[in-house]
């Protein structure tokens, strides 16, 4: 079955046009944004009872690719809108109703950020250094500070979570949704970065900021859990942030193609770089790396939207993923420089951009050291005490 689409390549081929003037002057994407919400893109993973256009994950993942490749940070701030829709929906279709508000107010327009990432805490979904305050009656205020908060400007309701450690049941992981209009709320203007600069993933100081009961979704132990909303988390994040990485790759992969054809070279008589074989052996390289990230993230995809239980595989699946196409699409653009020639280094090359962007991949979670501890677990078991203790 063909996939759904909603970008077209004349939406794309405008988020493309106005990406570098976002990036040189560090500004937000406001006019791709308008775009993507005219064309129902925020819309995309709504059920289609509920107003969406009911894109599965897999779609998703495919549209990802594509406007990763024609705008990275764009794509980037917009993923984590989509991380929540897609969280929402992948316990829906299980039949929890917990987080149906979030596909409700998203077909209503509200724009969803993520405040999750705390600096220095590389527990990340597993525990927080955020406080969850109840306030007695069923909800709860959150003190802290998030930061790579995508969509800073503009973000409507924000998903958090902070720990309650005043219940006799011990420490808590409480996840809710706050509205940004009901206080408690800072938004730095820090982002000055290397690249993703349109996101303005800015630092978001929460200072007694609201939750209600009816929008508290999560009260759990810290620590590794299949909760199908923490699975969900994991598996929209993971599968549609290595969307986006893909689609940066294959985007250098491309630009450096039609490079090398139209550079020439005084050493071999005016002949393209093209006919190189050294030039074309490094290409040859870069694409058949990156061939083999399509696939796994396509059945990764439908296996979330086809409810497939890898069971405790999941997880380490999901991190080796994510893992795998940010380091495979770092090589990609790297390859991809250095078969295009000193131009490539000039800040208003695209190549330039997609480098200094694409070098981002590397912070988000799950890093490279956690991927692996999880398949060491997975393999071996946790570490054992040695030598073992005396009985």
């Amino acid at each position: 079955m063909t996939a759904r689409r909603i970008l077209t390549d004349e939406l794309l081929a405008r988020v493309r046009e106005r990406a570098p003037g976002y990036d040189q002057e560090n500004s937000f994407f406001t006019e791709d944004l308008a775009d993507l919400q005219r064309a129902g893109y925020l819309t995309a993973m709504v059920p289609e009872e509920m107003g969406g256009a009911g894109l599965t994950l897999a779609e998703l993942s495919q549209e990802q690719v594509r406007l990763g490749g024609a705008a990275p940070a764009t794509a980037l701030a917009v993923n984590m809108h989509h991380v929540w829709v897609g969280v929402a929906r992948t316990v829906h279709d299980r039949g929890d109703h917990s987080c149906d508000f979030v596909l409700e107010e998203a077909a209503a327009g509200e724009i969803f950020a993520f405040g999750v990432s705390e600096p220095g805490n590389d527990l990340v979904l597993f525990g927080s250094a955020s406080e969850a305050r109840p306030d007695g009656a069923g909800g709860y205020s959150f003190h802290g500070t998030k930061i790579f908060t995508s969509l800073a400007p503009v973000w409507t309701r924000m998903g958090t979570f902070g720990t309650d450690r005043t219940g006799e049941d011990g420490p808590r992981s409480v996840w809710g949704f706050i509205t940004r209009d009901a206080g408690g709320v800072v938004t730095k203007d820090d982002w000055d970065t290397l690249g993703m600069r349109a996101s303005q993933s800015c630092t978001t100081l929460l200072d007694g900021a609201h939750a209600p009961a009816d929008r508290i979704v999560r009260r759990i132990p810290p620590g590794p859990t299949m909760d199908p909303f923490i699975f969900g988390i994991f598996a929209n994040f993971e599968i549609l942030l290595a969307s986006v990485y893909t689609g940066i790759a294959q985007r250098a992969l491309d630009v450096a193609t039609e490079t090398v054809r139209r550079r020439t070279s005084m050493k071999n008589a005016g002949a393209p770089y093209a006919n190189d074989p050294d030039i074309r052996w490094r290409l040859a390289d870069a694409a058949m790396e990156l061939d083999g990230i399509y696939p796994q993230l396509a059945v990764l995809a439908r296996d979330v939207d086809e409810q497939v239980d890898r069971g405790a595989l999941w997880m380490p699946q999901l991190s080796a993923l994510k893992s795998r196409a940010t380091e495979t699409a770092l090589r990609v653009v790297e390859k991809a420089v250095r078969v295009s020639g000193g131009s490539s280094y000039f800040s208003g090359s695209e190549l330039s951009r997609l480098y200094r962007d694409v070098l981002a991949g590397i912070f988000h979670p799950s890093d490279d050291e956690s991927v692996h501890g999880a398949w060491a677990n997975a393999l071996l078991g946790p570490v054992q005490p040695w030598p073992p203790a005396e009985d």
